[in-house]
């Protein structure tokens, strides 16, 4: 699957049905597109990943909902799309501690692999610098946001409290990297 298929995908399970969810990951993709200079070979694959990463809470497709697993499992068995794509997918932005809070982490651990870790934080680095209605931001204020919209005792709100360290040292660890490969072309 190349980037141009990967957005018509998203754009076709998320524009009409989840209007904002379809801004956010067009926010999502352009901030991977902006970090092929640290992607290099894999820039295309974290760029797709960007761009469906949230289809899993389109209606058609919500089985779990749980929605990295459900996108992941689409992605797997009716697209056929690429295995890294799939674990992309699957496991963005610390994915596997909310299905631990869900009790799906046998599901998703056995069925999709965690893929390296430049490429896991890039994917979260786009996500978690991406606002609901696709603006940028910073990696604490949409941690903010997300535990606001979803209350205290919600599966979401304890996921990312968990996560937090987790998401935060990831992105900054990408934007040190592209800010010195920036620095490095100058």
């Amino acid at each position: 699957m190349d980037v141009s298929e990967a957005r018509e995908l998203a754009r076709r399970l998320l524009e009409e049905p989840l209007p904002r969810r379809w801004a956010h990951s067009q926010g999502v993709a352009a901030r991977a597109e902006s970090l092929a200079p640290i992607l290099g070979d894999d820039a295309g694959l974290v760029q797709c990943a960007a761009w469906l990463h949230d289809i899993g809470y389109a209606p058609q497709i919500a089985d779990t909902g749980f929605h990295p697993l459900d996108g992941a499992r689409y992605l797997r068995d009716t697209i056929h799309a690429d295995r890294r794509l799939c674990d992309l997918v699957a496991h963005h932005s610390c994915a596997l501690i909310e299905a631990q809070e869900r009790s799906l982490q046998r599901e998703l651990a056995s069925e999709f692999t965690v893929e390296g870790e430049a490429l896991v934080q890039a994917l979260i680095y786009c996500d978690m610098t991406t606002t609901p209605h696709g603006g940028q931001t910073t990696t604490e204020e949409r941690i903010k946001e997300i535990l606001s919209r979803y209350g205290p005792d919600h599966v979401v709100t304890r996921s990312i409290t968990r996560a937090a360290p987790t998401l935060t040292s990831a992105s900054h660890a990408v934007a040190a990297r592209l800010a010195h490969a920036r620095a490095a072309k100058r």
